[in-house]
C-alpha cells in the first residue's frame, strides 16, 4: 500500500543548502558530518528558506522566549505564552537543545522501545507544533514551514513558521541536553559555561531541515543566541530562572541544570544584545521552573484546565497518529503525567514582581515610576497632576535583573534598589542602590550593598528582591531572601555605606519579601512561606533590623537600630506567594495576597507583634496571578486573560488595558503597568 499522504504540517521537502553558504558562516566552529549520531527511519524534510512562509513582525509588542527544552514554556511560562498567542502579537520560541532525554519515546508503563534519540527528538518537536498551532488556531495540524537557517556561531538551526499566523515561529538550536537534572554531565549547557568541555555538540532530530552536525564553543553559543535576538528584535523576553538554588534537604541544584545554564547563556546573549543599536529596547522576565511545584497552586480552575489541554496536545495523549510520523506525534514521557509535579496549576515569575516601582515625587502631584529596559534602569516623570508622563531615561549601568523596588524619604528624595547581575568572571548577584542627589533631582551612581550569598556554587547566587524600610529620621534597612530561605538585612550607616548582611532569621521562605510602614512609622516586613506568612515587625521610628551576629562589631548604626520582634506567625493560611504590603490606618498595614487554586484577591490587616486580622476576601472574580498593587482602597492586578483589571477594595473588577510585565503599582491619582512594547501604561482611577 502506498504511503498516506502527510498531513499538512507534515507535508515539506527540504533542499540542502550548498556548501559555499556554510564556508562564508563566521564566529564559530562548524563540524561537518554524515547526518545525525542516532539511526532514525523517519526521512528529513523542509523547504528551502527562499520558498518558506516569513515570520511576521507586528507592530508594538514582539515577544521572544528562551527555553533549554521543548516544554519548558508549556510547564512554566503558560499561560502567558497563550495570552500572548491570543493578543495577536509577534511570539518567537527558541529551545536551546534538542530535549533527546535518553531517546526513548515512552511511558514507563509501556514497552521499552529502542532508544532512538533523533527520533525522540522530532516527537517532541510535532508535540510543540501541535501545542502552538491549536493554541492559536484551534486545530493542532495546522500546517508549519520548516527551514534550515545560518547561525551567527557557525551552525545552522531549523525556523518553523505557523502558515495561518505567520507571526508565531520556533527556532530550534538542536545542542545536546544533560541528559540529568543534576547528575555530572560534562558534554552539556552546564558543562559548556563553566569550561569543562570546549565545544557542545548538536543533536539533530529525525525530520528536521538541518542536515550536518555542528559544534558551538561557548562563545559561539552566545553569538548564536545573539543572532536569534538580532533577527526578531523582540521588545520582551521570557527565560527561566538562572538562579533557582538548591535543595535545603539534598544540596542539590532546585531545578534541572539545562534550565539554569542555558537561562545563563541566554543572559550573557541578551547582555551583548544591549550593546547593539538601533534596535527597539526590551525587557526580561524570569520563570519559576521545578520548585514551584512545592508552592500552592496559583492559577484557578478554567486556567489549569487550558494550560493541562495544551500539554495533553504536546504529550500526544490520544496516541492517535494524526501527524503519520514513525517517530511520534508528541512526548509520550510527560503523558505519564502531564501536570508534571504540580506545574500545571501554577505559573511564578523569579523576581520581577515587585509592585512598589511608582513613587510620589516631592512636588504636588509629581510621581516617578521605575522599571528595567536593556539591562539598565528606566525612569518616567509625571511633574504633576495634569502633566504628561515624560521618559523614559536609560540610566548608566547595565546588568540589572528584572524588576525594581522604591521608596520616598523623609525628606522626599527618593532611592531605587534591584539586583544587579556580574558575567564577567564568577557569576555573581548583588543588591544594588541609587539615590536622588536632592527632591526632584538626579539618581546618582549605583552603589553596591554586596550579597548576603558567599559565592555562586554555594547557592547559585539565589537572592531575592530587595524590600525596604525608612526611618522617620531617613535610615534604610534592606531585606533580602537568600538562598538557604532565610531572610538577611542590611542598614544604611550615619556615613552613608551599609552594614555588613545580617541573619535575620525565618525558614523556607520565598520569592520576594515586601515591606511597609504605618502611619506612626512603625515598619513591617513579610514573607511567604509554602504554608503561611512570617512577619517581622519595628519599634515606631526605628529601622527594622535582624540580631547582631555575637561577637560583631558594633557601629553607631548598630546602636541606634534595636533588634527587630521576629519572625512572627501571622496566622495568615497559604498564599500563592506574590504579596503586596500598603499602610492601612494609624497603627498597621494591610497585606495583600492570592487566594491558591483560585488567583482572587484577599487581604488582611496586620499592627504591632500580634496576630493578622482575619482574612478579607475582596468581592468579585479576577483569577490571574502575581502580585496586587494597592493605593487608597483601589486595587489593580493582573485578571485571567493576562491584562490588568482594576477594583475599589469594597469588589466589582473592570479589565482595563493590554498583556503587561510583571505586576502593576499604583498611586493615589492611578495605576501603571509596563507594557510587552516597553511602554509605560497609565490609567486614572475611575476610567
Amino acid at each position: 500500500m502506498p504511503r498516506p499522504t502527510l498531513p499538512p504540517f507534515r507535508r515539506a521537502l527540504f533542499v540542502a543548502a550548498p556548501l559555499a553558504v556554510l564556508a562564508g558562516i563566521t564566529g564559530g566552529t562548524l563540524a561537518l558530518t554524515a547526518g545525525s549520531s542516532d539511526a532514525s527511519d523517519v526521512p528529513s524534510r523542509g523547504v528551502p528558506e527562499e520558498q518558506a512562509v516569513k515570520p511576521v513582525r507586528t507592530h508594538g509588542e514582539s515577544v521572544l522566549q528562551i527555553m533549554a527544552h521543548p516544554d519548558d514554556d508549556l510547564f512554566f511560562m503558560n499561560p502567558d505564552t497563550s495570552q500572548s498567542i491570543a493578543s495577536g502579537r509577534s511570539l518567537t520560541s527558541v529551545y536551546l537543545t534538542a530535549g533527546e532525554s535518553d531517546g526513548r519515546n515512552a511511558r514507563k508503563q509501556d514497552p521499552k522501545p529502542r532508544a532512538d534519540k533523533a527520533a525522540y527528538a522530532e516527537a517532541r518537536q510535532n508535540g510543540i507544533r501541535a501545542a502552538y498551532a491549536e493554541m492559536a488556531t484551534g486545530n493542532r495540524t495546522s500546517p508549519w514551514d520548516r527551514t534550515s537557517i545560518a547561525t551567527a556561531g557557525g551552525g545552522r538551526a531549523e525556523l518553523d513558521t505557523l502558515r495561518a499566523k505567520p507571526q508565531i515561529s520556533l527556532v530550534w538550536l538542536q545542542l545536546r541536553e544533560a541528559g540529568s537534572i543534576t547528575g555530572d554531565r560534562p558534554h552539556s549547557l552546564h558543562g559548556l559555561w563553566d569550561g569543562r568541555v570546549e565545544r557542545l555538540e548538536s543533536q539533530l532530530a529525525a525530520g528536521s531541515p538541518v542536515r550536518d552536525d555542528f559544534s558551538y564553543t561557548r562563545t559561539g553559543t552566545v553569538e548564536t543566541i545573539t543572532g536569534v535576538l538580532e533577527r526578531f528584535r523582540p521588545t520582551f523576553v521570557r527565560l527561566m530562572d538562572p538562579t533557582p538554588g538548591r535543595n535545603d534537604r539534598t544540596g542539590k541544584l532546585a531545578d534541572h541544570q539545562d534550565h539554569m545554564y542555558g537561562a545563563r547563556f541566554a543572559q550573557a546573549a541578551l547582555a551583548r544584545y544591549a550593546e547593539k543599536p538601533g534596535r527597539p529596547a526590551f525587557a526580561v522576565q524570569n520563570y519559576l521552573g521545578y520548585p514551584t511545584g512545592g508552592m500552592p497552586h496559583a492559577l484557578d480552575p478554567r486556567t489549569t484546565a487550558a494550560k493541562l489541554r495544551t500539554l495533553k496536545t504536546y504529550a500526544w495523549w490520544d496516541h492517535t497518529d494524526y501527524c503519520e510520523d514513525p517517530a511520534g506525534c508528541g512526548d509520550r514521557k510527560v503523558a505519564a503525567r502531564p501536570a508534571g509535579h504540580d506545574w500545571a496549576q501554577s505559573i511564578r515569575y523569579a523576581r520581577g514582581g515587585s509592585a512598589s516601582w511608582v513613587q510620589q515625587g516631592a512636588g504636588a502631584g509629581e510621581l516617578y515610576a521605575f522599571s528595567v529596559l536593556d539591562g539598565r534602569l528606566a525612569v518616567w516623570r509625571k511633574a504633576g497632576a495634569t502633566a504628561k508622563w515624560t521618559g523614559p531615561v536609560l540610566r548608566e549601568g547595565a546588568g540589572l535583573d528584572a524588576g525594581v523596588t522604591s521608596v520616598r524619604l523623609p525628606d522626599g528624595r527618593i532611592a531605587v534598589f534591584g539586583t544587579r547581575t556580574e558575567l564577567e568572571g564568577e557569576y555573581r548577584r548583588e543588591v544594588v542602590t541609587t539615590l536622588q542627589s536632592a527632591p526632584g533631582g538626579e539618581f546618582g551612581a549605583w552603589r553596591s550593598l554586596g550579597s548576603p550569598e558567599r559565592d555562586d556554587a554555594s547557592s547559585t547566587s539565589d537572592i531575592s528582591l530587595p524590600a525596604v524600610l525608612v526611618d522617620r529620621a531617613g535610615p534604610m534597612a534592606v531585606y533580602v531572601r537568600d538562598g538557604a530561605h532565610t531572610l538577611r538585612v542590611s542598614v544604611r550607616r550615619a556615613d552613608g555605606g551599609w552594614s555588613t548582611w545580617r541573619p535575620a532569621g525565618g525558614k523556607d521562605l520565598r520569592g520576594d519579601p515586601v515591606a511597609a510602614t504605618d502611619a506612626k512609622g512603625r515598619g513591617y516586613v513579610f514573607a511567604a512561606t509554602p504554608k503561611t506568612v512570617l512577619a517581622w515587625t519595628g519599634p515606631a521610628g526605628r529601622p527594622v533590623t535582624g540580631p547582631v551576629p555575637t561577637g560583631a562589631p558594633s557601629t553607631s548604626a548598630d546602636a541606634a537600630a534595636r533588634p527587630a520582634t521576629g519572625p512572627v506567625p501571622t496566622g495568615l493560611p497559604a498564599t500563592t506567594g506574590a504579596l503586596s504590603a500598603s499602610a492601612d490606618g494609624a497603627d498597621g498595614v494591610r497585606l495583600w495576597f492570592r487566594k491558591p487554586a483560585s488567583g482572587d484577591v484577599r487581604s488582611a490587616r496586620f499592627a504591632g507583634t500580634g496576630h493578622a486580622s482575619p482574612v478579607l476576601d475582596v468581592p468579585g472574580t479576577v483569577a490571574g496571578h502575581g502580585a496586587v498593587a494597592a493605593s487608597d482602597g483601589r486595587l489593580a492586578a493582573r485578571g485571567g486573560t493576562g491584562a490588568v483589571s482594576a477594583a475599589p477594595a469594597t469588589g466589582g473588577w473592570a479589565a482595563r488595558g493590554s498583556l503587561f510585565a510583571g505586576a502593576p503599582a499604583a498611586a493615589p491619582t492611578g495605576f501603571a503597568t509596563l507594557g510587552l512594547d516597553g511602554r509605560l501604561n497609565w490609567s486614572p482611577w475611575g476610567r
